[in-house]
């Protein structure tokens, strides 16, 4: 064929197929499905018992437990923004804000905290959230309360405890400003001075007054989040939270001794034992109670509370529950008298129960 003859076959071809029908317009994309809800909603469901399980409600986030000398009196974070540190009744089951009121106040301890620019602007407090606890226990009836704070400012926020006479209350006393980019989450204090921190997937840091920041050598291979500390100080509980294990860790000395167990659930909070025994160790696993893969779906997944031996580090599972509405995947525990209490980072209650026997 010559090339005439194919380029007006071609052109033929082109002709017809302009001449036919139009191509049909392409399907639209389908709408992504939305995400699934992240979070109880606070108010949404009654306050009313899960068979043992009962709760005292109208919290916003209440992620960490701090208990007080004399276990008469906790103080319950408030992670997410409009969230409140609470005061908690323990025997009557009441609660009540106190942090911050319209008559919190401020009184800033400049050589405890040298570098600390000033108390929190609580002009608007629903931008500041509360989230990892710890009572560091003083003389007498007072004590230190050390808060992790995100917001205005990344930053481990004090207060002196007044437990005196009635109902304790609050004195903001300093700060500790993390450094830029740092996502802090759990704190304890350390004997002798300053503390140590979890940050967000780079271990754990220790802070004191006269040396600033630093992070603890072999604590960077983990996704911390909470934190305990022997009585002496000499040793570290850190709870990885993405590897579902927790390591020990030692401090101030070379070289370092590091243990790490696997607990088969994603600890978030780790809990000392009021004396000392245990610590409880509380966390996620999937509404199957399988180990949590993504897609995750938070407001489905089961609460896990494990005691876990300081020493020896053999551990058990305590309590093992499904989401109930409200109280989702629980993120502390301890054991307060006959109950052990729970706190839920993604619920708007606390939910406490007979304790394991």
């Amino acid at each position: 064929m010559t090339a005439a003859k194919l380029a007006a076959l071609g052109l033929g071809a082109m002709m017809a197929a302009g001449c036919g029908a139009p191509a049909p317009e392409p399907e639209p994309a389908a709408d992504p499905a939305p995400a699934p809800p992240q979070f109880a909603v606070t108010g949404e469901h009654p306050c009313d018992p899960v068979g043992e399980v009962e709760f005292l409600c109208d919290m916003v986030s209440p992620e960490d437990i701090a208990v007080l000398p004399g276990a008469e009196w906790a103080i319950v974070s408030g992670a997410r923004e409009g969230g409140r540190l609470q005061l908690v009744n323990v025997s009557e089951k009441t609660s009540s804000v106190l942090f911050p009121t319209p008559e919190s106040e401020a009184q800033l301890d400049a050589e405890a905290y040298p570098e600390c620019p000033g108390p929190l602007d609580l002009a608007n407090p629903d931008i500041s959230r509360l989230h990892g606890l710890y009572l560091d226990p003083g003389a007498d009836d007072t004590h230190t309360l050390l808060v992790v704070h995100h917001g205005p400012r990344e930053s481990i926020e004090f207060f002196e405890v007044d437990a005196a006479d009635g109902p304790p209350s609050l004195t903001w006393t300093g700060c500790a400003v993390a450094p830029e980019g740092a996502t802090l989450n759990s704190v304890v204090a350390l004997p002798g001075g300053g503390f140590a921190t979890t940050n967000a997937g780079i271990g754990v840091w220790e802070w004191h007054a006269d040396s600033g920041w630093e992070v603890l050598p072999e604590s960077e291979d983990t996704a911390a989040n909470g934190i305990e500390v022997s009585a002496d100080g000499e040793l570290l509980y850190i709870a990885g939270w993405a590897e579902e294990k927790l390591t020990r860790l030692s401090r101030g000395v070379t070289p370092v001794r590091k243990d790490v167990i696997q607990l088969g659930f994603r600890p978030d909070n780790l809990r000392m034992a009021l004396d000392g025994s245990v610590i409880y160790a509380a966390g996620h696993t999937d509404k199957d109670g399988n180990s949590i893969t993504d897609p995750r779906e938070p407001t489905l997944e089961t609460s896990n509370v494990a005691e876990i031996d300081p020493e020896t580090l053999e551990f058990e599972r305590v309590f093992v529950h499904p989401a109930m509405p409200g109280f989702i995947s629980s993120t502390t525990a301890i054991r307060i008298g006959d109950e052990l209490w729970l706190g839920s980072y993604r619920g708007d209650r606390l939910a406490y129960v007979p304790a394991p026997q």
